[in-house]
């Protein structure tokens, strides 16, 4: 039931994905015709913009990425055939991402403060936009992460029981 409410919520990050990233073409086209033709003036805003934009692209991409299991993992061993050796590889993977989800969230919220308290540049925004991404992606690594490992054990465990 939860796994249900999780994926449409992942539905609902690629489609603000795909918003985002359709924004941040505008920006950036406006940096390329100004500094290539000279037809409009050069905006430094749009620089700031496609920074902030680019920078929740990325944080969200990467919810989505532990959502779907396409996330970077790197595996010492080869993938192994048999269940448990399964579950330990897969187990030390979503550990792994949850502990370093704990550890952005923990250490972002002070992150998060630390960028509410000075603006950019250009368009004077408060940092704290951008700040506050680090937190909320770990937030949403440790819960998906954690909700794949529970389905991982519960996969071995339904594995196991089929089989005695």
């Amino acid at each position: 039931m939860l796994g249900k409410y999780l994926d449409r919520f992942c539905t609902g990050l690629r489609i603000l994905l795909g918003v985002m990233m359709g924004a941040l073409a505008i920006p950036v086209a406006m940096q390329v015709v100004s500094r290539y033709t000279g037809l409009i003036p050069t905006y430094l805003w749009t620089e700031e913009l496609a920074t902030f934009l680019f920078v929740w692209i990325v944080m969200i991409g990467s919810i989505v990425a532990v959502w779907d299991g396409t996330h970077f993992d790197v595996r010492i061993t080869r993938n192994a055939m048999r269940p448990l050796p399964r579950l330990f590889q897969d187990g030390i993977v979503h550990v792994a991402i949850m502990i370093f989800g704990a550890f952005f969230l923990f250490y972002g919220i002070e992150y998060t403060e630390f960028g509410g308290k000075q603006r950019s540049v250009m368009m004077r925004a408060n940092l704290a936009i951008t700040h506050i991404s680090v937190p909320i992606a770990g937030g949403f690594w440790f819960l998906l992460s954690g909700y794949r490992l529970s389905e991982t054990i519960a996969k071995y465990l339904n594995r196991e029981s089929s089989q005695t």
